[in-house]
């Protein structure tokens, strides 16, 4: 491999001639082998955007060219096309503040510019008016409220289905269940809308919390006094920016903030983590009903994806349910770095940054392609079973909750203990300890009176 040199504050570095880096980006390479974990490309994106807009603030600022101003352009839309993603290899695990990420696409976007016959400082033109510190926070929220966007949208697609699936399913009468036993009876429409509406409310928490998110860093440079940037700088970025992105985004009235606190992140993650929840709970209940075939509840049947087992021939297992509760599962550990680290704002700045932003990243990817695939090849597919659902009415002793209004609470919780013990039907025992006529009970206990 070849190479040239490259210089930057400290001395000269040697940079392979194939990439398009410098040397702060080469020195973050040597220094920090840890993990496969690269900041994820929409961070890097964000930063494109910052520097796209910049180089047209600065303009018309009075502060750079206009052949800077379009070098820095054209070169940000070549990366933002995808052209030069491998430029940015930076990892996770480096400086706390971002800095060296940064700087990595100062670096490309001035090599790039240098490429095409115009020379561009990294620091003094593409850097222009900002520093990691205000950079990166701003970066975070760009990536976090776009990469929410499809999850939404993933959302309202399981919106859509919970509620057909309810519609097709309100007629059916099948047995609740509490603490995994026996309860009073209700529709599978009844029990399909409880799942709906954690997903319609889950939605409404994750679209609440993200708008503080739209609210950006930049303009607050070093510490938050915005040293070095020009008056009005911050508000013309975010509408910048804004334009450009086609998102709502604002300036952050507190840099001082915006630059040590992460709260934002914090609290819409934790939608995150309440909408992973209660996945886990309906990824769970489905596979408890059609747990089966012969010695489960199979109360429903679900889409049969593929052989469950290497030695037990015909086996299916639900493996959409299981990986969607690994995924919750995920997102809780996420969750739980994303705390602590928020809580690491000492003094003008938070340095966990990097590791905030990339588990945030990891949680909507995962949600957003965990709940299309369980979608498509198993929610779907849910089809309810009326024969089974109805013998789990008719066989259950919690019926006798109707009774109860009639001949009392301890004559009911007798009639149950006696229709287990000797293996009677409710009507049955009913009758023998002569609590109530043939017909009485058959006015009284009507399943569908009790929905």
């Amino acid at each position: 491999m070849s190479y040239r040199i490259e210089k930057d504050s400290l001395g000269e570095v040697k940079v392979p001639t194939n990439h398009k880096w410098g040397a702060q980006t080469q020195r973050s390479i040597d220094n920090f082998k840890i993990s496969k974990d690269q900041i994820p490309i929409s961070v890097i994106y964000g930063l494109i955007e910052i520097k796209r807009a910049a180089a047209v603030v600065n303009h018309r600022l009075g502060k750079l060219t206009e052949e800077k101003e379009v070098a820095i352009k054209s070169a940000c839309d070549e990366i933002l096309s995808g052209k030069w993603n491998e430029e940015f290899p930076l990892k996770v695990y480096q400086t706390g503040s971002g800095t060296q990420s940064n700087m990595n696409t100062n670096e490309v976007i001035a090599h790039l510019c240098t490429e095409s016959g115009v020379n561009i400082h990294p620091n003094d033109d593409v850097n222009m008016s900002q520093s990691s510190n205000d950079t990166f926070p701003t970066a975070m929220h760009i990536a976090a409220c776009l990469e929410l966007q499809p999850l939404l949208k993933e959302l309202d697609e399981w919106i859509k289905l919970l509620a057909e699936l309810e519609s097709e399913n309100k007629e059916i009468i099948k047995i609740g269940r509490t603490h995994l036993q026996d309860a009073t009876p209700l529709t599978f429409g009844q029990e399909i809308s409880g799942w709906r509406t954690m997903i319609e409310k889950a939605k409404s928490f994750i679209e609440m919390s993200s708008e503080s998110l739209k609210h950006l860093t930049i303009g607050g440079t070093a510490v938050g006094t915005g040293l070095n940037a020009p008056d009005g700088f911050d508000v013309a970025m975010a509408q910048e920016i804004a334009n450009h992105t086609n998102y709502p985004f604002e300036t952050e009235a507190n840099k001082f903030y915006g630059l040590t606190s992460h709260s934002g992140l914090s609290f819409t993650h934790g939608a995150l983590r309440a909408l992973a929840s209660d996945l886990m709970k309906i990824a769970n209940d489905i596979r408890w009903l059609a747990s089966g075939p012969r010695a489960g509840l199979g109360e429903i049947t679900i889409p049969e994806n593929e052989p469950g087992s290497s030695i037990m021939p015909g086996k299916v297992n639900p493996t959409q349910a299981e990986s969607l509760t690994m995924i919750a599962c995920q997102i809780m550990g996420n969750d739980t770095t994303i705390q602590v680290a928020s809580s690491q704002g000492n003094f003008e700045l938070n340095v966990f940054k990097p590791v905030i932003i990339n588990n945030f990243l990891e949680s909507v990817q995962l949600l957003t392609e965990g709940m299309y695939s369980f979608r498509i090849h198993c929610l779907v597919g849910v089809k309810a079973d009326k024969g089974a659902m109805t013998d789990g009415v008719n066989n259950s002793l919690m019926l006798v909750t109707a009774l109860s209004p009639h001949i009392g609470y301890e004559k009911c919780a007798e009639v149950a203990k006696f229709a287990h013990k000797e293996k009677l039907s409710l009507k049955e025992a009913v009758l023998k300890l002569e609590y109530a006529t043939e017909e009485e009970f058959s006015n009284w206990v009507k399943p569908e009176k009790m929905i």
